[in-house]
């Protein structure tokens, strides 16, 4: 289970970096550059193969960071994520099958859900922390707003389709805790090494943040 302190981290960040590193060599620069405007966490996703040793690169360069694994599918992906050095994990569904394992093996999980059923599966197992994914094709935040009614206790972070314009509708919602940002650094932008537009994505979503 996410525990209340990182539950509190990921208020106070708001947003989460969701990343696709596609090089290794450009994980350490990429987290120097979101902690150095104002964001010292990354989701790192297995949609590549690079994720784990960028993972374990980062953690050695970055103790500190907030540092998690995202798009984890298998509970092969789970130790992968787990030995690189990955605080906690996240995946897209609810699997049973990676719940289970995390849960048993005391691993911290974040699982996707978009309906009520996955709410409760989630609630049952003492799941309190869960992904809604993909949020703005899932009914986006009126469906946010929609599920906390009758599950008051759940605590979101809403991802996919998320960007600037709409962010702030999101945290308006009080259990949602943050939300996953992939127009931070996209993985054109990454593999350009621009990490001047970077910076600026960093910076202004701060802002926008700040500004609630």
């Amino acid at each position: 289970m996410i525990n209340s302190e990182l539950i509190e981290q990921l208020k106070a960040l708001a947003v989460m970096p969701v990343i696709q590193i596609e090089n290794a060599d450009d994980a350490v620069k990429l987290v120097e550059v979101l902690s150095e405007n104002g964001l010292p966490a990354a989701e790192i996703t297995f949609r590549s193969a690079a994720a784990p040793e960028s993972i374990r690169r980062i953690r050695h360069a970055f103790p500190e960071v907030i540092l998690c694994a995202g798009t984890v599918l298998t509970i092969k992906q789970v130790d992968e994520a787990v030995a690189a050095g990955a605080d906690f994990i996240i995946s897209p569904g609810f699997n049973p099958t990676t719940v289970n394992y995390c849960i048993k093996n005391g691993i911290k999980i974040i699982p996707g859900i978009n309906n009520p059923s996955q709410i409760e599966q989630a609630l049952e197992l003492g799941i309190n922390v869960v992904k809604f994914f993909p949020a703005e094709a899932s009914g986006g935040v009126n469906m946010v707003k929609a599920l906390v009614g009758p599950y008051g206790q759940i605590k979101l972070m809403p991802t996919g389709g998320i960007k600037p314009s709409n962010l702030m509708e999101y945290l308006a919602v009080p259990q949602v805790v943050a939300c996953g940002g992939s127009w931070i650094a996209t993985t054109a932008a990454i593999e350009n090494n621009d990490w001047d537009s970077i910076a600026k994505n960093v910076r202004d979503t701060c802002q926008l943040v700040q500004a609630k």
